[in-house]
């Protein structure tokens, strides 16, 4: 071989491990793999096909006229050139009217020596089109208060935010990304400031939260330093997958908009750029991430409900009367209901495009909003007139056998047993009120995401509450579960059997918990003290800190923390068993 291609426009980051030259067979060339451009080349291929000179004046001409156009038209520009190193005994015949160094004057680990006077051979227009559904996914992101932003090393002309003494001015940084969108001709330090600087920014009343995709060596530390770091587990390498927080095993960003707060999604891939990639990938984390929110806030409605009035209840009897209605073993099986059924069925739903539609949560939002504490209020003292009412009047409206002040050993009432059959009927049905949590009325409107596209479009019912399966199945498991110990529990459960007036009055109130929500529903939430919150606070942040180097024993360090307390906690558990068995 007496030429090599020698550099492309663009530098790919999968080769940092390769060697920049390498001696092909013969040692007649070297392939040069690091990147160059259109102003290293001192000749040009002419259309007679002999190199000729290559002027400043013709540089701009073909800036101006053949690169600028491509990139204007959407081409990303490869630059395809060359050098020749004639050998000492190179025959006459052999060489060019150019005079190029000799090889054995050359010194291969001389950049600055070997990166000049190339010989230009074309400039190629590579078409990248976006991928179709790039558009729809970059709408769910602005739908979601997230602005992505790309940083990329494709050519454009970009400002400096550096002072003279060569550091990042915060105050000019701060003018510039609230409108920056896209990065260019980036280096791997230029992300790390950038997240930095958006982190540390004081320009928006609230701190930015900073989600950064990348999947190279050198993203290590942007990742690190992100709220949320992605890395590619394709393409990714070993470094980025463990300075990440989540990693995309299909590399396709439309897996992310599928983390709350206001994000700020920021992503560099040279060989993919961002609109190649990356959207997806935000989507589907944005949907996960609020979901796993309104899944705890469900389960705390509807937790704290039941526990207010179970609580209120018990107490109440114990002091009136010295009985409580609700018996040891009703508390058992209330607590079924209200941690573990209840957990299954409320947290297991999954996200749909709606949580897209709201605005992002807030770094000190509360956990428990103001339109939760409404529900819980409300409901608690709805359920609880209901169940006093009954408790002390439901001799007479049922003309049964009054259980109040009932012998220790009497057997079980009915007059008690429709207490407590009424309090689970009232807890089921507002456990589909605990379904909703920002004051939506349709309470029976799917919140799971119906995965069979066919049946869907044939059977538009089943994206109602039935196409929630898991909800659906745990619920009616509750119910046929409350049936046969009222029916059948006897002394075991403290319970007496119902005839069929009785259980339509159980149903009856029951489902009047659903009317009774739908009045809750109107009561607007924002004329509510805003005292009215909890579990409002600043996250913790993390412990680790990066400075600009990735330190790989980051995770290890992590991992031992985690054995020596796990180590902790059984040697706890022993030490309470031998006080137990003593």
């Amino acid at each position: 071989l007496s030429r090599a291609i020698i550099g492309l426009g663009n530098h790919y980051e999968g080769q940092d491990s390769q060697p920049s030259g390498a001696a092909l067979p013969g040692n007649t060339a070297h392939l040069i793999t690091e990147a160059i451009s259109v102003n290293r080349c001192a000749y040009l291929i002419g259309s007679d096909g002999r190199p000729h000179t290559f002027s400043a004046d013709r540089l701009k001409e073909i800036t101006a006229t053949i690169i600028s156009q491509m990139a204007n038209n959407g081409l990303r520009t490869i630059c395809v050139a060359y050098k020749d190193y004639i050998r000492k005994n190179a025959r006459e015949a052999d060489r060019t009217e150019i005079a190029f160094e000799k090889d054995e004057d050359i010194d291969w680990n001389d950049e600055d020596e070997m990166y000049k006077n190339f010989v230009g051979i074309a400039i190629c227009g590579i078409q990248d089109p976006v991928r179709p559904e790039v558009p729809a996914a970059i709408e769910k992101c602005k739908r979601a208060g997230i602005t992505v932003r790309m940083v990329t090393g494709d050519n454009i002309n970009t400002a400096r935010i550096r002072d003279p003494d060569g550091k990042v001015s915060q105050a000019k940084l701060d003018q510039i990304w609230p409108r920056l969108r896209v990065l260019a001709r980036a280096q791997p330090a230029d992300k790390y400031t950038l997240v930095k600087g958006i982190i540390d920014s004081k320009a928006t009343p609230q701190r930015e939260i900073v989600a950064v995709t990348g999947d190279g060596t050198n993203d290590g530390p942007a990742l690190k330093k992100a709220d949320v770091g992605f890395a590619m587990g394709i393409a990714g390498t070993d470094v980025a997958k463990e300075a990440s927080d989540i990693i995309l095993t299909d590399d396709n960003f439309t897996s992310i908009v599928k983390v709350g707060a206001k994000a700020r999604v920021i992503s560099r891939d040279r060989e993919r750029p961002l609109d190649h990639i990356d959207r997806r990938i935000s989507v589907q984390a944005v949907m996960w991430g609020r979901n796993v929110y309104d899944s705890i806030s469900k389960f705390l409605q509807f937790q704290l409900t039941v526990n207010v009035v179970a609580v209120i209840t018990a107490f109440v009897g114990a002091v009136t009367v010295s009985d409580s209605p609700l018996k040891a073993v009703h508390m058992l099986w209330i607590n079924l209901i209200m941690d573990t059924l209840a957990s299954l069925a409320l947290a297991t739903e999954v996200p749909t495009d709606e949580l897209l539609n709201r605005k992002p949560y807030g770094r000190k939002k509360s956990l428990i909003s103001r339109t939760m504490v409404k529900n819980i209020l409300c409901h608690a003292l709805y359920q609880l007139l209901i169940l006093f009412t009954i408790f002390y009047y439901g001799d007479r409206i049922f003309n049964i056998k009054s259980g109040l002040y009932a012998p220790l050993f009497a057997p079980p009432s009915q007059h008690f047993t429709i207490v407590f059959n009424t309090f689970v009927m009232m807890t089921l049905f507002n456990e589909i009120n605990a379904r909703k949590v920002h004051g939506e009325r349709n309470v029976f409107k799917v919140s799971l995401y119906f995965s069979y596209a066919s049946c869907r479009s044939l059977i538009p019912s089943l994206q109602g509450l039935a196409s929630n399966r898991v909800f659906c199945v745990i619920w009616l498991s509750t119910f046929i579960g409350q049936i046969l110990i009222t029916q059948f529990g006897g002394a075991w459960f403290s319970t007496a059997p119902l005839n069929g007036k009785q259980w339509i009055a159980c149903l009856a109130l029951g489902l009047s918990t659903l009317v009774w929500g739908q009045v809750v529903a109107t009561i607007p939430s924002k004329k509510l003290p805003k005292t009215w919150k909890v579990g409002r606070g600043e996250v913790e942040p993390s412990k680790i800190h990066i400075n600009g180097d990735y330190n790989v024993r980051a995770r290890s360090r992590a991992l031992t923390v985690r054995r020596s307390g796990k180590s902790l906690w059984m040697r706890g558990m022993f030490l309470m068993g031998q006080h137990v068995s003593c």
